[in-house]
């Protein structure tokens, strides 16, 4: 991940206000964007950057404080927009291989982009 800083030590996350994106930062040209899945069924996390997928996070790392979420920066609602656009059609685990999650088992289904921008 080479667009991370140093050790993937600090990233600048921002509250999205969303609660199937709840973090974005921006960081080296890019939006890296936290997909929360339908846990514990799926991996807690998806992490994308700039839409693409680049890896399932179980445990997020301790140095990127995503904990209070609202004690975090929120985005602007200019970046916040930017964001839901970028993700758009991402919302259900699986989306980003072309094979959205649709079981009984977990929510997956009910994630669309219009669930995704109801603010949390």
């Amino acid at each position: 991940m080479e667009f991370l800083p140093e050790g993937s030590a600090r990233v600048p996350w921002h509250d999205a206000a969303s609660h199937v994106f709840p973090y974005a930062a921006r960081v080296g040209g890019r939006w890296l964007v936290l997909r929360l899945n339908g846990f514990p069924d799926h991996p807690l996390y998806t992490l994308f950057a700039d839409a693409r997928p680049v890896a399932d996070v179980e445990d997020p790392p301790g140095a990127w404080e995503l904990h209070p979420r609202k004690a975090l920066p929120s985005l602007t609602a200019a970046d916040r927009a930017a964001v839901l656009a970028l993700m758009a059609g991402l919302g259900p685990y699986g989306a980003e291989a072309g094979a959205p999650c649709d079981g009984d088992y977990c929510g997956c289904a009910a994630w669309d982009d219009a669930f995704a921008a109801v603010r949390a």
